[in-house]
Parts: C-alpha cells; structure tokens; sequence
C-alpha cells in the first residue's frame, strides 16, 4: 500500500470513528429522561436530586479533563479518576455516594438500550468508607431536650409535640414534616390519638403505620389544641410555624432548625433529626425489641440498617461486660 492509501485509510477510520462518536449523545443529554424513570418509580425527590447530581458532577469534571463526556465514550479509567478526585475534595463517604449512584444510572442506560458498550461500573471499585462511632442520645440529654420547650406558649406544644414523636418512634424527618392533620376527614388526616397512631409515607410512597405511646400522644393533643387557635388552622399540614414565609408548613428544615436551636438550648452538641432515629433503634435493640418489629416502625426494607445499629448495640454490650468484668479492677 503506498503512503497515499495508508494516509486515505487513516482518515477513513477517523471519519468512522467520528460518525460513531457524534451518534453517541453526551451524558447531559439523557438527565431528564432518566430523572422521567426516577419519578416514575417513585423515588424519592431527594433521591432524585442526588442521581442527577451525581450525573451532571461526572459529566462537569470530565469536561474539565478533556475526558470523553459521550454516552459509549466514558470508560472504568475515567469513572476511577472521577471517584478519586471527589474522594481528595470532599470525603470517601461522599464519593461513595456518588458511586452508587452512577451505578445505577449506567445500569439504567445499558436497560435502555443506550450503550451497547459494557458497562464500565462493573470494573470499578468503591471508594473504601471507615466506619465511625455514632452518636446516641442518653436519657439525660433527651430529658434536657424537653425542658427547654417545658412551657405554655405556642412553639413550646410544638416543639415538645415534635421531640416526643421522635424520641418515641424515629421516624425520618420528611415523614414528620409530611404529616397531616384534617379532624373531619380520615383520609386526609394522618394523627389518630385514640388509636395512638400515626400515618407515615416511605420513601418510595408506601404507607405504613406508625405506633406512638401515652405520652407522645398526650403532646400532640396538648398541640392540636394550640393548633386550632393559629391563624393557619385550617391548612393541611400537622405542624405550623410561627414565624417566616410560611407559616401553613413546617418543612423538614424547619424542623432541622428547631431540634439544632433546641440542642444549643440544652448545652448538647450536634443535634439533629436523624440522631434520634439511631437513638431510637439503639434503645429499642437495648430494651429486648425485635429487629423485625424495629423494622417495621422504622419502615427499613432490608435487614442492612438494622445489622449496623444491632452491631453498634453489640459494641455497647461489651462496654458494660468489661465494666462488670474488668480484669484491671480486680488487681
């Protein structure tokens, strides 16, 4: 072959390599049909929010890389180097993340008939997480929690109806803050004193519900009953606020804002809604409860959240052994 044809050949394969490119569409460009499948497998709105970000941070730095950006292009070297370099900016946990994320969403597309290249997660390694102690709530601290809100005034009610709830079931902070309340209408109120309990919707859009003892549903009457003289009675939602834009629903951060304001108050540091779920499941698993029973309350579907607090649990039983046990007491 003589120098001219090897030189055509090069560029004929350029030009087949360019055409295979160029029908490639970039990742960007399937964000919003795969945030239509998310929605419409009832994922959560902040679980969406996370694919795509994870999506659009992927596409941002391999842009910034000159890295290919297109559906066929992105391959294992590119998706490693992506994960180390959020690892080094942010946290492993954080990379994490973004791992799983990404591994559904190529798994999605290798579904949707979108790349016919294998699937490049499958060769990539998660980022290695070390495990950290969790923070439990002791009895005092929750006790001090409620005497800050020990009074008569409107946010008082709340807020100690708002503790109580999550002392006594931990539930997750969107399903708190997505209660409603509608004395004439069952179906659309979710507080059932007398039958002390409550209606909670799971990530995903399940139902399920959630039981609550004497005391938390002695709260919430003394709140309801608060409730009706507000100006905002009459709006859907459990919980109203007493100052801000709107006052005819207490979002999840406002409820963050409260339980952190109420930490201060206490002298408790890192206060937040989530720590009282673990509480929660900490003191269940101490008090004999059953992980099945646990699971339910908490509305976990597999038995992986309930391992980690059953071995957080088990580290709390060696820690009272050696304290009956301790071999340097005895010498």
């Amino acid at each position: 072959m003589s120098v001219t044809s090897m030189g055509e050949a090069r560029r004929n394969r350029g030009n087949r390599r360019s055409a295979t490119e160029s029908a490639s569409p970039p990742l960007t460009a399937l964000v919003t049909s795969w945030q239509l499948a998310l929605e419409a497998a009832a994922k959560s709105p902040k679980t969406v929010r996370s694919y795509l970000d994870s999506v659009k941070a992927l596409s941002s730095f391999l842009t910034a890389q000159g890295m290919p950006t297109d559906v066929e292009g992105v391959a294992p070297d590119h998706l490693r180097a992506f994960l180390l370099a959020e690892e080094r900016r942010t946290s492993a946990a954080s990379a994490a993340v973004h791992f799983r994320n990404l591994r559904v969403f190529f798994g999605w597309l290798a579904s949707e008939g979108e790349r016919t290249n294998p699937n490049p997660m499958s060769r990539v390694e998660g980022p290695k997480v070390t495990k950290k102690a969790k923070e439990f709530f002791t009895d005092d601290e929750l006790a001090r929690l409620l005497k800050t809100c020990n009074g008569m005034s409107f946010a008082d009610r709340r807020d100690t109806a708002i503790l109580r709830v999550l002392i006594d079931t931990g539930l997750r902070v969107s399903g708190l803050a997505g209660l409603r309340y509608d004395q004439d209408d069952e179906s659309r109120n979710d507080v059932f004193l007398t039958k002390r309990r409550l209606r909670i919707r799971l990530k995903g859009g399940d139902e399920t519900w959630v039981p609550i003892g004497k005391k938390t549903a002695s709260a919430l009457d003394r709140y309801i009953r608060a409730r009706s003289k507000h100006g905002e009675s009459s709006s859907p939602w459990l919980w109203l606020g007493v100052q801000g834009h709107n006052t005819a629903h207490m979002t999840d951060s406002g409820i963050r804002d409260m339980v952190a304001r109420r930490g201060e108050q206490a002298g408790i540091q890192n206060v937040h809604p989530h720590r009282f779920r673990r509480s929660f499941a900490d003191k269940w698993l101490a008090a004999g409860g059953s992980t099945d029973d646990l699971m339910h309350i908490t509305g976990w579907k597999t038995y992986d959240m309930v391992r980690e607090y059953t071995e957080a649990r088990g580290i709390a039983r060696a820690h009272d052994a050696h304290a009956r046990l301790s071999p340097g007491d005895r010498i």
